[in-house]
This record gives structure tokens, sequence and C-alpha cells, in this order.
């Protein structure tokens, strides 16, 4: 073989050699931006059972007294910390506890159904559900809920987007469309010798907008979670 074949052989080789390396660059900046574009997704590989606390202190019954508007309606952040959930003392209009019992919930998208938990607490009264719609994924205060009494949707969650109700007191069942499925069910535990309720987990349709409940936000402080009061109901 001659030397002139070898030179251009070296020279192809080289060559070669910095089309790989420059692609292998560009690969890596690529990776890079899109990495930056599109965080990873984060999250849980269980449900965790979390305290409720409001006020820096476990959550009471006391704190969440059955009423009208404007008691009795918390939010709380579960499981992830972008995880926005319904805390209800469901109550009639005398402002007395209503047993809430644990059903089969029909999912009209599907034709399923999913068991919905029992209320808990001394009136086993208490119960908890996703505050995202189920329809596009509207947000307190746009989605509320209205106690027995209110002037508008009373004893119903109502998301102003876009009209659709939900029955808290029959498993967050549809009322009104155009949502299809049913808000999430939160499921709550109450220990009656220390008064403390926690959530443990979750049951019924996947959180809107999320391939996995427990995908796709941050996780909370272990061991506890906060409650807040929620926007005064908005009517009409």
């Amino acid at each position: 073989m001659g030397e002139e074949s070898i030179d251009s052989g070296k020279r192809n080789f080289l060559k070669a050699m910095v089309v790989i390396s420059a692609g292998a660059a560009v690969a890596g900046v690529l990776k890079g931006v899109v990495q930056n574009i599109i965080p990873p997704s984060t999250g849980l590989t269980s449900f965790p059972e979390l305290t409720l606390y409001y006020n820096g202190r476990p959550l009471q019954y006391s704190d969440i007294p059955p009423g009208k508007t404007g008691s009795g309606i918390y939010l709380f952040d579960y499981p992830l910390s972008s995880d926005p959930n319904f805390l209800l003392n469901i109550s009639n209009d005398n402002k007395t506890p209503v047993q809430v019992e644990p059903m089969s919930v029909f999912i009209p998208a599907t034709g399923g159904t999913f068991e919905s938990p029992a209320g808990v607490g001394p009136d086993n009264s208490v119960v908890a559900f996703s505050a995202i719609c189920q329809h596009l994924g509207c947000v307190p205060p746009i989605i509320h809920y209205y106690p027995a009494g209110s002037p508008a949707f009373p004893t119903y969650i109502h998301c102003n987007c876009h009209g659709s109700t939900y029955d808290p007191s029959k498993g967050a069942k549809v009322i009104t469309g155009p949502t299809t499925h049913p808000l999430p069910a939160t499921i709550l535990k109450y220990e009656a010798a220390s008064g403390n309720f926690s959530v443990v987990s979750m049951t019924g349709p996947t959180i809107y907008g999320k391939i996995s409940d427990l995908t796709g936000g941050t996780p909370l402080p272990e061991g506890q979670t906060y409650t807040d009061v929620t926007v005064e109901p908005i009517e009409g």
C-alpha cells in the first residue's frame, strides 16, 4: 500500500473522530437543555401517613366545626406539596354533623366504580377529597365547597370554571358535568385517644393532570402536613 493511501486513510479516520466527538458534544448540550426545559419528575414510591396540623399543633375536631359558610372548610396538601385537598366536616342545615357512610361511587367516564371511605371523627362526618377539578384541573377558590345553608350549591363542591358539581357526602360523586370523573377520595384516620387526624392514602380516579398520584411534585416534610382555612365561597 502506498504512502498516499495510508495518509488518506489517516485523514478519513481523523475526520470521522472529529464528527463523532462533535456529535457527542452536541448531544450532551441538547440533553442538558431538555433537562432544563422538562425537569425530572419527582415524587414518592408509596403513600405516606401524615398527621394533619393546624396553627402549629395537631388538628383537632374542634378546629373544624360543622356549620355554615366560612367554617369547617379547610385545605391541605397530599400526597405531594402541589396537591390541594378539601378537609370537610359534613353537616345539615341545623349545623348537626352528618355521618358519612362508605359507598361505591360510579365513574361515568369508564362505567366502573370505586369504594369511597366512611367519614371519620367523633361523628364520622369528616371527609377529604382532592380539590383539583376532574374536568380541566381548576383549583380553589374557583372550585369550592358550599356547606349546608349556603345560598348557592348547598352541601356540594362546585367548580365555577365550567360548572362541574360533586357531592362530598356521597363520595364526591358527579352531580353535574362536564366532568366525567368523581373527585379522588383522600383516606383519613382518626385516633380517639389523642383526637388527632392523619391522612394515609387516596382512592378513586387519579388526581387530574397526573400519570400517578405519587409523581409530578415535591414530597411533604415527613410526618405532618398543614391545613389552612380556605377563602369564602364564591356565590352564584
